[in-house]
């Protein structure tokens, strides 16, 4: 029946003219640009740039868990991705497993019901005995089930309108010269005519491998397995890209589920020593030795290749179409080794050496930024030379706003002003880590501590605003933490000359590697994932890359403001000089800050008053554009443009004006659009402003203030790593306090056991002891 409606679902023969004669007019669309064969891919970001593109479908993925029959769900997953390629204009083939499986299910169907009929013809009744089935032999299966698999491929892709065609080898079609020419022209044809091959050995009549004869050369393949045939037909046919798809993640060191196993992100030849290959798959007759090997061979041949899982329900959906974007999925095989480590590597030696910086004494700590800032002065000809060369590169992009460029700049002034907050950091780095926060004797001699220590890894990703190198180095290393920095390439000069400053420091202590550069071409949703290396990610930029980080953080907490959508609230009682120089500051001092006023509430008693005239002069005079809410806009007879919405960051000479009737008006609306970031009341009254501190729930509440103070130097923390609208850990302005967690202490003399009776529980003292400010490692007196 299945393989009846599955017949019914092909085309006719009319079909397929149609489709060979719109295939041979449409027109490639989005089709990568194509590259002289010969060398593969070095990295995974020009894997964009594959046009002809060979799948390899193991039988894992292929094959149900009970190995009798597809897994149909998985494959039509895989079919969808294929024709999504093929219908962007790249040329796509298909190597295959699962004809055995399918002959199989198909065989043990035919088995049971044969021996059921003649059991019902010899017993005379319907009572079935217990049946069973005889060992199949596998090239039976695959002549039994290879028209099936041929017809189901067939539908799937119909639904795409994407035609298929199937090719059967052996091992003589590519070791006899005619036939190999013949199989090549003969897929050319096919994908110049924009049909999907899906290819197969001809198992039915394939004779056994030869031993010790599997990829010996370049010109010589035994087709023993589907990985050796994948990889002989994408070199034959100078594919771009080969994509083997397995039950595994891709390639470990060891025998992936060992405790010691470590997946291997990029294999490079010559690493095959370090790797312990398990036992083979579930099915078929290949292992990932095999699939190593063939994927060596292939990329010798000048095909990329990429080894990754496809049966995983999450990602078999887009695993293809992730590997041809160039995302850190599987194992990438890459001829060009890298000289600089790897950022995993980068990663382990952070951690590592973080651990060593967070056990030295807080007057080491104290002494390698301080010595860090000297750098800063003492070297500041080298890093204004970086800083110029950058400037000149983005003058000459022409690509940056304004604003960006002013951020990307460095002066003598703001190196100066860098130089003094990080020794205001390092005075703080006295008493961070390792401080006592609560002390309790639970019983005699059994003490019980509560202390600070650093949460671990950071990665902190900043775009063009070098100046947070150095900033947040020094916090990282006053916490104790290690520190995993990605830089925006715009200050890639600068940012590589600051690295070496930091690293000079950290050397006076031999913990040179605890604070590292990513310099690699990693994406940065790819370092997302490196949820068991690093604790927490620290976006510094705006508000769209807080919210991309937030999207692609894989398990990590993402410590951030998702937009900062600030509010000034001008009360009935409010100064008129106060009230400009509040909003002209919030505004127009710096409009792309995550800190800037973006809407600007008036009480509706100021409305057609001097006040208000004046806060509109004043909005003109420095060309701020008004978008008016719903209810500011009702009152007037010409009004500016309504807002789109009252949830708008704008980042420029822009702002909201809007009216409310109250101060708890206010806070409602606050509440409903903004972004608990900063929000500010202009008020002389004490009443009204305690209730507007006290009912509001916002990262910074200020009372005649402006906005732009919820800052890390404003707040006198020396620097900050960044603001955060979290509920959690801590909110606002983050200085060095919000780089350390807490950890639990328990001294006793090894006499008394946990009694958790009614008893037992009565005996403890819980005293609170007195807690003054010690340094890390020392205790005081009580």
């Amino acid at each position: 029946m299945l393989l009846r409606r599955l017949t019914l679902c092909s085309r006719s023969p009319l079909d397929f003219q149609r489709h060979v004669c719109r295939s041979l007019t449409r027109p490639l669309t989005q089709a990568p640009q194509g590259r002289a064969h010969g060398s593969s891919f070095a990295h995974r970001s020009e894997l964009r740039q594959a046009k002809r593109i060979v799948v390899k479908l193991g039988s894992a993925v292929v094959t149900r868990g009970d190995e009798c029959g597809l897994a149909l769900g998985r494959l039509a997953s895989i079919v969808e991705q294929v024709a999504m390629l093929q219908n962007q204009g790249r040329e796509m083939m298909i190597v295959t497993s699962g004809a055995v499986a399918f002959g199989k299910q198909r065989l043990r169907h035919e088995i049971l019901l044969s021996q059921s009929v003649r059991q019902a013809l010899h017993s005379g009744h319907n009572q079935l005995k217990d049946m069973s089935l005889p060992v199949l032999e596998a090239r039976a299966c695959a002549a039994a089930g290879q028209s099936g698999l041929m017809a189901l491929y067939e539908a799937m892709f119909t639904q795409y309108s994407t035609c298929t065609a199937q090719v059967l080898v052996t091992n003589l079609d590519f070791h006899d010269d005619e036939k190999r020419q013949n199989l090549n022209s003969t897929l050319q044809e096919l994908l110049r005519m924009n049909i999907v091959p899906i290819i197969n050995t001809n198992d039915a009549v394939v004779p056994p491998p030869e031993p010790n004869s599997d990829l010996q050369g370049v010109n010589v393949i035994s087709i023993k397995d589907n990985d050796s045939l994948a990889a002989r037909l994408a070199v034959e046919m100078k594919a771009d890209l080969l994509i083997a798809l397995s039950d595994v993640e891709g390639l470990y060191d060891s025998p992936p589920g060992t405790d010691d196993a470590k997946f291997i992100d990029i294999f490079y030849p010559g690493d095959q020593q370090s790797i312990t290959y398990g036992t083979k798959s579930r099915v078929g007759i290949g292992g990932m030795e095999a699939k190593v090997k063939a994927a060596l061979w292939a990329l010798q041949g000048g095909t990329s290749v990429v080894i990754a899982n496809g049966t995983h329900p999450k990602v078999t959906g887009h695993v293809i179409t992730d590997i041809v974007e160039g995302k850190k999925v599987g194992t990438f095989f890459s001829e060009i080794k890298p000289a600089g480590p790897t950022v995993e590597q980068q990663t382990e030696m952070a951690r590592n050496t973080g651990r060593t910086l967070a056990s030295l004494h807080p007057d080491q700590r104290s002494e390698i930024i301080c010595h860090l800032a000297e750098l800063l002065t003492e070297r500041k000809e080298e890093i204004l030379a970086a800083s110029k060369m950058d400037m000149d590169q983005a003058a000459n992009a022409g690509h940056l706003p304004p604003a960006m460029l002013k951020r990307l700049s460095l002066s003598p002034a703001k190196l100066n002003s860098l130089a003094i907050g990080l020794r205001q950091i390092a005075v703080a780095a006295q008493d961070s880590v390792g401080r006592v926060l609560q002390r309790t004797r639970l019983a005699h001699n059994l003490e019980l501590e509560q202390i600070t220590v650093p949460i671990g890894v950071l990665l902190v990703i900043f775009e063009a605003r070098p100046d947070c190198l150095p900033q947040v180095s020094a916090l990282a290393i006053a916490s104790g933490n290690a520190l995993l920095l990605k830089g925006g390439k715009e200050a890639a000069n600068t940012n590589r000359v600051l690295h070496q400053l930091t690293q000079e420091a950290l050397s006076m202590h031999g913990v040179k590697e605890a604070v590292q550069l990513v310099s690699t071409r990693e994406e940065v949703e790819d370092l997302c994932r490196l949820d068991k290396m690093i604790d927490l990610i620290i976006p510094r930029g705006s508000s769209q890359l807080v919210r991309d980080i937030q999207r692609a953080a894989k398990g990590i907490p993402v410590l951030g403001h998702s937009e900062g959508i600030c509010h000034v609230y001008v009360d009935t009682e409010a100064s008129v000089d106060k009230v400009i120089k509040i909003v002209r500051d919030s505004k127009c001092d710096y409009p792309a800050a995550c800190n800037a006023m973006e809407t600007l509430l008036i009480h509706r008693d100021i409305l057609r008053t001097p006040l208000f005239d004046q806060i509109i002069d004043m909005l003109r005079t420095e060309k701020v554009k008004i978008h008016a809410g719903p209810r500011f806009a009702s009152y007037l007879t010409f009004s500016p443009s309504e807002a789109k919405s009252l949830r708008t960051e704008y980042g420029d000479l822009e702002c909201c004006m809007e009216v409310v009737d109250s101060m708890e008006e206010a806070v409602e609306h606050i509440h409903k659009y903004g972004s608990s970031h900063t929000d500010v009341i202009v008020t002389e009254n004490e009443d009204t402003a305690e209730q507007f501190l006290q009912q509001l729930d916002s990262a910074c509440v200020f009372w005649n203030a402006s906005s732009r103070f919820a800052d890390g130097y404003r707040f006198g923390l020396g620097a900050e790593v960044g603001i955060s609208t979290a509920r959690i850990h801590a909110r606002g302005p983050v200085g060095l306090e919000g780089l350390l967690t807490t950890k639990w202490v328990l001294r006793g003399d090894g006499h008394i056991a946990a009694d958790f009776s009614e008893q037992g529980t009565m005996k403890y003292l819980h005293e609170n002891l007195p807690v003054t400010q010690t340094l890390a490692g020392q205790r005081d007196s009580n």
